[in-house]
């Protein structure tokens, strides 16, 4: 095999963690696999998988290698797709990553509409609430949420998003209700994703803003968690307003302080600069970009500032 053949045959390995199965997609016999394997292993001079007679695993650089690799074997197949006439039709793997939530209630009813119209398109969406680098993670696209960190990629505004105060009916009735920010200092809060032990909750009403200090009795690492210690009546939480929207439409949490509003964070689709951007994003930018916007305009009541 070649070099990219050799990149194919690791890549499916890796991803199947099983020989066998990385020689039938590739329609190849499992010991041609293994020396192409082999080979570009003794080429590089480092150990990309590790072997027992149960398992496959991929080494820290296999892991390293293994997001270039994609990257590689994506590009060439551009560079097919364009020389052989096919470089303006929408065809391939798309690989797109968003936060958890959302890439699930916004992202993905998207995804599988584009995938209906264009039966030559496959879509990989990794969701995940942790940083992804676009690059050397080999991912076409990234939806953010937030100020955007990564000054090198594109980034196409598709709307914002706020955040909310909530609690379950049954806690508010036993604690009271809060009517300003600085009433929740007597209420227990659930904080998610803070910084420190002592976050602060940023309000504003009117011109005027201001910080409250919250000293949270539990402190998680995701979205689901805190509302569900709310649901489950613990106390008061803050989250994206998307993430409690099913929850406060069926009534079993209760929107608090709205008179008091946060600063709207931006959402954005990010990806690679590059001169010639790949059919299968540009199609897919062109349909999921003024749907995202319409959703999300939705449910600001008309009022995003995609």
């Amino acid at each position: 095999m070649d070099r990219f053949e050799s990149l194919a045959a690791f890549v499916e390995v890796a991803e199947h963690a099983s020989f066998v199965e990385a020689a039938r997609r590739l329609n190849r016999s499992p010991p041609a696999v293994t020396r192409a394997v082999a080979d570009l292993e003794a080429r590089l001079g480092v150990q990309l998988l590790t072997r027992t007679t149960r398992a496959v695993s991929v080494t820290e650089a296999g892991q390293l290698f293994l997001a270039g690799a994609k990257r590689v074997l994506a590009d060439l197949d551009d560079i097919e797709q364009a020389a052989t006439g096919r470089g303006h039709a929408a065809i391939g793997e798309l690989r797109v990553t968003a936060p958890i939530v959302f890439g699930r209630l916004h992202l993905l009813p998207l995804v599988t509409e584009f995938l209906r119209g264009y039966p030559s398109v496959s879509v990989r969406l990794f969701l995940t609430d942790r940083p992804t680098d676009l690059v050397e993670e080999g991912f076409d696209l990234a939806l953010r949420i937030g100020d955007l960190t990564d000054l090198s990629a594109i980034a196409t505004r598709v709307g914002s998003v706020g955040r909310t105060v909530v609690a379950a009916r049954a806690y508010l009735e036993a604690r009271g209700t809060p009517a300003t920010p600085d009433d929740l200092a007597a209420h227990d809060t659930i904080a998610f994703g803070a910084s420190s032990d002592r976050p602060r909750w940023v309000f504003h009403h009117g011109s005027h803003q201001s910080a409250v200090a919250i000293t949270p009795r539990l402190i998680v690492n995701t979205a689901e968690a805190a509302l569900d210690a709310a649901l489950g009546g613990f106390g008061v939480t803050r989250v994206l307003s998307y993430q409690a929207e099913a929850a406060i439409a069926d009534g079993t949490l209760v929107s608090l302080l709205d008179a008091f509003s946060d600063e709207e964070l931006p959402v954005h689709f990010l990806y690679p600069a590059s001169l010639h951007p790949a059919p299968k994003l540009r199609t897919f930018l062109d349909v999921a970009v003024p749907a995202l916007r319409a959703r999300l305009k939705e449910r600001r009541g008309g009022n995003s500032s995609g």
